[in-house]
C-alpha cells in the first residue's frame, strides 16, 4: 500500500465512541439489568472499582482498536459502505466469536455472550463506517 489515509481525528472520535456506546449499551435503558445478572457482580462491587484506571485503559485500548481498523481501511478506495462491512466482519467474525469461545470455556450463558458480542459487533460496525466515511 503506497499511500495510507488515516484521519487521526476520526480515530480519536471512534475511541470516544467506545465509551459513549458502552455507557448506552450497558445502561438501564438497554442491557444493564441482564448484563449485571449474567456477570454475577453486584452494584456494590462495580462501585469499588477504580474508574480512572478502568476508563483510562478502556480509552487506550479503544484507541488502539480504532487505529488498527483505520490501518485496514487506509486505502484511498475505502468508503463508508466498505468501512461498515469491514467493521462488521472484524467485529462479529473475529472479535465477538473469539469472545464467545472464551465465554463458553468460562461457562458463561448465551445471554452474556449475546449482550457482549452484540456490543462488540455494533461498535466495530460503527467505527468502520466512521473511519470509511471520514477520510
Amino acid at each position: 500500500m503506497e499511500n495510507l489515509y488515516i484521519n487521526h481525528v476520526a480515530v480519536f472520535v471512534c475511541a470516544i465512541l467506545n465509551l459513549a456506546l458502552g455507557a448506552l449499551w450497558y445502561s438501564p435503558i438497554l442491557f444493564y439489568k441482564g448484563w449485571l445478572s449474567e456477570t454475577k457482580l453486584t452494584e456494590e462491587q462495580l462501585t469499588k472499582q477504580n474508574p480512572a484506571k478502568t476508563y483510562g485503559l478502556a480509552f487506550l485500548f479503544a484507541l488502539i482498536i480504532s487505529y488498527n481498523l483505520a490501518f485496514f481501511l487506509g486505502d484511498a478506495q475505502s468508503g463508508a459502505a466498505w468501512g461498515a462491512t469491514a467493521g462488521f466482519l472484524a467485529g462479529f467474525g473475529f472479535s465477538a466469536l473469539i469472545f464467545a469461545i472464551v465465554a463458553l470455556f468460562e461457562q458463561k450463558s448465551w445471554k452474556y455472550i449475546f449482550i457482549n458480542g452484540g456490543y462488540i459487533t455494533v461498535y466495530f460496525t460503527l467505527i468502520g463506517f466512521i473511519l470509511g466515511m471520514w477520510r
